[in-house]
């Protein structure tokens, strides 16, 4: 399961929409890793940096599936984007950026499949 859903959340969401800072909440208490390397990088392009990535691996299995979980999901991805105020990308199982504005030239390199192909390595085959 990707987010720990509590029974309040579910009946809401049951009921009709969700408000982002009620799933914000649910992101952060459920995925903590992924939770701190994301707002860790919007802490660096709010100190002025337009970009931020993640090169460290994470410490484990458990934390390379909750930064997975996040990313590989529009919902949680879109809602984190939303919340930030900046764009995300993400190569691999542990290379997360975020971009000050949507389209720059950083962002543009970052996404492109020749900077996918670089960021490539034997050890990262099966994350």
């Amino acid at each position: 399961m990707s987010l720990t859903v509590s029974p309040q959340l579910l009946e809401r969401a049951e009921r009709g929409e969700v408000e982002d800072a009620a799933f914000i909440d649910c992101i952060r208490e459920s995925l903590p890793y992924a939770w701190a390397t994301v707002s860790g990088l919007a802490e660096e392009v709010r100190a002025g940096a337009p970009s931020a990535a993640n090169e460290v691996p994470p410490p484990g299995e458990a934390e390379r599936g909750q930064l997975l979980r996040a990313m590989a999901s529009d919902a949680m991805r879109a809602a984190l984007e939303r919340h930030f105020g900046m764009r995300i990308a993400f190569q691999n199982c542990h290379k997360v950026a975020l971009f000050a504005a949507t389209e720059t030239a950083a962002h543009a390199a970052f996404v492109t499949p020749r900077a996918q192909l670089l960021n490539q390595s034997p050890e990262l085959v099966d994350c």
